[in-house]
C-alpha cells in the first residue's frame, strides 16, 4: 500500500508535533550527541521560520513541537539576515535574486527537518568514524491545534523521560523543554511560552511557565511501576477517588494520539484540515473526526486502539 503523502499546510501558520527515530540499534544518542542535536535545533530555528514550543531528545529518537510560520511574516531584509546566518557570511553579500528561493525554503517544514537531520548525520558519522544512514524512516508529523491540544501534547513530550525512568522530575532532564526552562532560564529565549491558551494572554512569562509546570505535574502524577508493587500512597489516592479514571489516567492511555493521529484538535479543526488533505487518503469512505475518550473536546483524524 502506498504511503499517505505528508500533511503540510501552506499559506498559514501551523503547529506540528514532529517525531524522528534513528536507524541504528540501541540508544545511540548519548550526552554529547544530545547536546549537539539540541544546538542544531536552536541554531536552525533562528534561520527557518520556526517557533519552538518544546522538545525532548531521547536515546533513539526526538520530539519537537513547533510552529512553521508563513513567509508573509518576514521582510526581505529579515530573510537576508537569516540567510547570512545560514551561510555564515555577511548579509551584504547576498543578492536580492536569492531571497524568493530562501523565503520558500525557510517556511517549509520538510526543508527544516532535512537540514537538521543531514547536519546531525554528518556530525555523528564523523564523530564515530562510520558511514551510512543514521536516521530511520521519514519523520512523523501531526498537525496540532493551539490551546488545550497543544499544551497536552507538550506535557506528553516533557513526561517522556519520566515514563522511561530517566529522571525523577521533568526539570531534571536537561534535553527536554521543561529541563531547558529550569536549568538555563530559557537561554536566548529559545522556547516560546505562548502555549496557545487564551487564559495565558494576561499572564507574565513567569506566570505562564509556573501554570504549565503545575499542569505538567498533574499530568505526570501517576507513576509507572516496573517490577515493583504499587506504592501505597498511589493506592490510597485510587481508593479516595473510588478507582475512577481521572484526566491524568486517560492522558496516559491516549498518548498514542499525539504521534499517530495525523491531525488532532477540536472537531471543527480536524474537519477543516481533513477537507484540505482529503485527496491524500486512499479510501472510498469519508473520514470523520473521532472523539478521543478522556480528553474533553479533542478529536483525532483516525480511530486508534485504546492502548498506548
Amino acid at each position: 500500500m502506498a504511503r499517505i503523502p505528508r500533511l503540510l499546510v501552506k499559506g498559514e501558520d501551523t503547529v506540528y508535533h514532529i517525531i524522528s527515530r534513528t536507524a541504528l540499534p540501541g540508544y545511540v544518542l548519548g550526552d554529547v550527541e544530545k547536546d549537539y542535536l539540541l544546538g542544531l535545533i536552536k541554531n536552525l530555528s533562528g534561520v527557518f521560520f520556526v517557533e519552538v514550543f518544546g522538545f525532548c531528545i531521547m536515546g533513539n529518537h526526538f520530539h519537537l513541537l513547533a510552529k512553521m510560520n508563513t513567509m508573509d511574516n518576514y521582510s526581505n531584509e529579515e530573510v537576508k539576515r537569516r540567510l547570512s546566518l545560514f551561510r555564515n557570511c555577511a548579509a551584504g553579500v547576498i543578492i536580492d535574486g536569492q531571497v524568493p528561493f530562501f523565503k520558500e525554503k525557510f517556511s517549509n517544514l520538510s526543508e527544516f527537518l532535512k537540514e537538521l537531520k543531514q547536519r546531525f548525520s554528518r556530525y555523528y558519522n564523523k564523530l564515530h568514524e562510520r558511514r551510512g544512514y543514521f536516521w530511520g524512516d521519514r519523520f512523523k508529523s501531526v498537525i496540532v491545534e493551539n490551546g488545550d491540544t497543544l499544551i497536552n501534547c507538550l506535557a506528553y513530550m516533557d513526561l517522556n523521560p519520566i515514563r522511561a525512568g530517566l529522571a525523577a522530575k521533568p526539570e531534571d532532564y536537561r534535553w527536554s523543554s521543561m529541563g531547558y526552562h529550569a536549568q538555563t532560564a530559557n537561554k536566548d529565549a529559545f522556547l516560546s511560552t505562548d502555549f496557545g491558551l487564551s487564559s495565558y494572554g494576561a499572564m507574565s512569562e513567569t506566570e505562564r511557565l509556573t501554570d504549565y509546570r503545575e499542569f505538567l505535574y498533574e499530568k505526570g502524577a501517576i507513576e509507572t511501576v516496573k517490577g515493583m508493587s504499587i506504592n501505597e500512597a498511589v493506592i490510597k489516592k485510587e481508593r479516595d477517588k473510588d478507582y475512577k479514571l481521572t484526566s491524568v489516567d486517560r492522558l496516559r492511555f491516549r498518548t498514542r494520539y499525539f504521534t499517530d493521529s495525523g491531525i488532532i484538535g477540536t472537531k471543527g479543526f480536524v474537519s477543516h484540515y481533513y477537507a484540505m488533505f482529503k485527496g491524500c487518503f486512499n479510501t472510498r469512505h469519508e473520514k470523520k473526526p473521532k472523539k478521543i475518550s478522556g480528553l474533553d473536546g479533542i478529536y483525532s483524524l483516525k480511530r486508534l486502539a485504546n492502548g498506548t
